[in-house]
C-alpha cells in the first residue's frame, strides 16, 4: 500500500465518521472485520448507548459489562483513534520508540485506545482512557513501548489513562452481567408484549414478595408464579433477570448466579417499578 493509499484510507474512515460522536453517534475507529484479534471478537447491543458495540477479544467484552453495570460511567466509546497521527508519529520520535505500522506496509497506523469512558461521580463528566491487555502480555518490551505513545497522547490532553488486566475484571461478575444483559427491555420478549405497564408492574411486585421472603430456588418460585399467573413457563425467570439489570433487586455479583440454589436478594428501589423499560 502506498503512502497516499493509505492517507487515502484514514481519510475515508474520518469522513465515515469514524473515531467520533458520543452515545448512540458514536462509531468506533476499528470495526470486528478490520482486524484479526486474538480471542473471540463479538457485537453486543449496548443500554447505556443504544448502539453496537465493538470488542476484539473476550477481555474487552467483560470489560465493557462492567462499565454497563457501573453506576457512574454514562457513555463507553471502543475502540478510540489516537488522532491525529501526526501527533503520535511525533510523540513517539520523541521518546525513541518506533511508531506502529502495518506489518504489510510498514506505514504508519492509527493507534487506539480500548475504551474512552464519560464519568460522572457527582462532581460532574469526566473522560478516563483505559487500555485492555492480559497481564502476561505487559512482560513483554515492545507492547511497553506502544503504551508509552499512548500514555503520553493522554497525558497531553490531561486525562486519565490506565492500563487494566484479567487481575481488575472480576470475571463471575462479568458472566452474570452477560447472563442479564438482554433483558433489560421487557418489549424484547413475546410473553409482555401485550401487557400493560400497569399490569406488568403489578406482576413485578407480586414475584418481588416471592422472591423476597421464600426460601426456595429462584428456579422453583418462578416456575411455581408462572403457573399462578398463567404466564409461558419462564416469563417469570426473564422478570427476575429484569428487575436484575434494573437495579431494583441486587444480589452478591461476585459469587456465581445460580437460579437452581436460593439466592440472598435485596431490594434496592422499590420506585423504580415505575420506571423500568416496558417499552
Amino acid at each position: 500500500m502506498s503512502k497516499r493509499a493509505r492517507t487515502s484510507r484514514i481519510e475515508k474512515w474520518i469522513k465515515e465518521g469514524r473515531g467520533s460522536g458520543i452515545g448512540s453517534e458514536y462509531k468506533p475507529w476499528l470495526n470486528i472485520q478490520d482486524v484479526s484479534s486474538q480471542g473471540r471478537s463479538t457485537r453486543l447491543r449496548g443500554i447505556k448507548t443504544n448502539r453496537q458495540h465493538e470488542f476484539l477479544s473476550d477481555l474487552e467484552r467483560n470489560y465493557f459489562y462492567l462499565t454497563e453495570y457501573s453506576d457512574f460511567v454514562v457513555d463507553i466509546r471502543e475502540q478510540f483513534p489516537l488522532l491525529p497521527l501526526e501527533e503520535t508519529i511525533v510523540i513517539a520520535d520523541e521518546l525513541g520508540i518506533k511508531h506502529p505500522t502495518d506489518p504489510k506496509t510498514n506505514e504508519p497506523v492509527v493507534m487506539t485506545t480500548d475504551f474512552l469512558l464519560t464519568v460522572d461521580k457527582g462532581e460532574g463528566f469526566v473522560e478516563l482512557a483505559r487500555t485492555i491487555k492480559m497481564k502476561d502480555e505487559l512482560l513483554k518490551e515492545r507492547v511497553i513501548e506502544k503504551f508509552e505513545i499512548e500514555r503520553v497522547y493522554w497525558e497531553r490532553r490531561q486525562i486519565d489513562w490506565g492500563i487494566v488486566t484479567e487481575l481488575e475484571i472480576p470475571k463471575e461478575m462479568a458472566r452474570n452481567i452477560s447472563y442479564i444483559h438482554d433483558y433489560y427491555n421487557l418489549q424484547h420478549y413475546d410473553a409482555f408484549q401485550d401487557l400493560s405497564p400497569q399490569h406488568i408492574e403489578d406482576l413485578a411486585m407480586a414475584l418481588l414478595q416471592r422472591l423476597l421472603e421464600s426460601s426456595q430456588s429462584v428456579r422453583e418460585i418462578t416456575n411455581v408464579f408462572d403457573k399462578e399467573t398463567h404466564m409461558p413457563l419462564g416469563s417469570s425467570m426473564t422478570l427476575f433477570y429484569h428487575l436484575l439489570v434494573q437495579k431494583i433487586i441486587r444480589v452478591d455479583m461476585l459469587e456465581p448466579l445460580n437460579v437452581e440454589q436460593p439466592i440472598v436478594i435485596q431490594l434496592i428501589d422499590e420506585s423504580k417499578l415505575k420506571q423500568v423499560k416496558y417499552g
